[in-house]
């Protein structure tokens, strides 16, 4: 069987990402990037506008792919993948109803503070600096959900202060 696939899509401006506290499982109560899983009829990007036009009201002018990651639970029988998006460019009005969660524009600077899944707050300094290639890297987890592994796929250093 194949892996599950998702998207997930950092909104910038300002020096501030939008992100979402998940209202429900998975991660409730969790920071995360607007975004979801991948259609069977949609490329990733395709599926990163849908996602992010649906979550947040935000029509991005371009995507631009910054990181491909699995994640490994025991809990689930199948990988899922994530196809990490930056969009600096959208338009359109900022959502306020939104069943999956509560949207904010957070400082950049700030969002290593929030409460967020571990392997996201690996990942966001890759995906936000804007520099580098494709960040790429498997995460793998333990039966109770602790990141116990990081194993990444490029040159790129695990960003200092993180802790496995």
């Amino acid at each position: 069987m194949a892996p599950r696939l998702y998207t997930q899509v950092h909104c910038l401006r300002d020096n501030q990402v939008l992100l979402m506290k998940r209202l429900r499982e998975p991660n409730m109560s969790l920071w995360v990037a607007p975004g979801g899983p991948i259609a069977s009829h949609e490329s990733p990007n395709e599926a990163a506008v849908r996602s992010l036009l649906q979550d947040t009201g935000l029509h991005p002018e371009a995507v631009q792919l910054r990181g491909v990651v699995t994640l490994e639970m025991p809990r689930s029988p199948l990988p899922s993948v994530h196809f990490l998006y930056v969009v600096s460019q959208f338009t359109g009005r900022l959502k306020t109803d939104n069943n999956n969660g509560i949207l904010h524009w957070w400082p950049v600077d700030e969002t290593w503070q929030l409460p967020m899944p571990q392997a996201n707050a690996c990942y966001l300094p890759h995906i936000l600096s804007q520099s580098g290639g494709l960040y790429q890297a498997r995460y793998t987890y333990d039966a109770d959900a602790y990141l116990v592994a990081v194993t990444l796929q490029q040159d790129d250093p695990i960003p200092a202060g993180i802790r496995l």
